[in-house]
């Protein structure tokens, strides 16, 4: 297989704090600095949530201006993906960052049970973020918590209501939404192949199942997601030393079957993106 997987870095989220794992970026110059070491080994997009200076979740677009400026000046050519995710922030406050026009932002297109509550997405707060990320020419990636979403995503994009390119990431195993499963796994693939061919897809898998969805993502001829704010660990016994640690895993998987890792510049052209400037 000759297609080049994109290999997305998480890089900080707003769940794990340095206490469970000292690699934990929380700063803005943390967040740069571990977003660059993960550039240098393989990750063409980066998946950026902020933090105030005590590690709590922030959704201050001052914050995300100033993370988005050293990942430019750090990380020449790579894809900002500003999160839209609600652990950082509610109702508008979600989509504040879009007017900065990263390169991608995420997108949830239905709600879902997390660990502790419910990730609630409504109908009205979806076509804002959408229509939004329309307006300031902001790339969408779903991220699709159960199947419902994907093919709700897919409607939208069919009908113009997504901006760019459909590019739909597969997230699997937060406790209470859809676990780690092969089978539903390979339902997802054969939906996006059916219904959007025209479509890149990637997976994500949370906690320990990190590594497992990442080889099946590269097997399969998808992109993958890896990072510390999925997962914390290398493996039961090890703490993952940094973000780099864990692109450096994919990386091999890349290696194993035969798939390239997507430079910047060739995951600008596979989803459809501008050039960086």
């Amino acid at each position: 297989m000759t297609k080049p997987c994109i290999i997305c870095v998480a890089i900080t989220g707003s769940v794990p704090t340095q206490a469970d794992n000292p690699a934990v970026p929380i700063t803005t110059q943390e967040q740069v600095e571990s977003t660059h070491a993960a550039f240098e080994a393989g990750a063409a997009i980066a998946h950026c949530h902020v933090r105030n200076e005590d590690g709590t979740p922030s959704s201050d677009p001052d914050r995300f201006a100033r993370l988005g400026e050293g990942i430019r000046k750090h990380c020449p050519g790579m894809i900002i993906q500003y999160s839209t995710g609600g652990r950082s922030g509610a109702g508008a406050a979600r989509g504040g960052m879009l007017p900065l026009r990263p390169d991608m932002a995420s997108l949830s297109v239905g709600s879902n049970n997390f660990p502790t509550r419910v990730y609630e997405n409504p109908p009205d707060l979806i076509a804002w973020l959408a229509g939004e990320m329309r307006k300031f020419s902001v790339t969408p990636e779903i991220e699709a918590f159960d199947m419902s979403h994907i093919l709700q995503a897919i409607r939208m994009h069919s009908e113009g209501l997504l901006f760019g390119q459909l590019y739909v990431q597969f997230v699997m195993g937060v406790k209470n939404a859809m676990p780690v499963d092969r089978d539903v796994f390979d339902f997802y693939v054969r939906i996006m192949r059916e219904r959007a061919p025209e479509a890149e897809w990637c997976a994500a898998g949370i906690g320990p199942n990190q590594i497992k969805v990442n080889e099946w993502a590269i097997a399969a001829g998808g992109h993958t997601r890896t990072g510390l704010e999925d997962n914390i660990r290398l493996d039961k016994d090890r703490l993952a030393p940094s973000n780099a640690a864990l692109v450096l895993r994919a990386a091999d998987l890349c290696a194993k079957y035969d798939r390239p890792i997507a430079t910047p510049a060739q995951a600008r052209t596979i989803l459809g993106l501008p050039a960086s400037l």
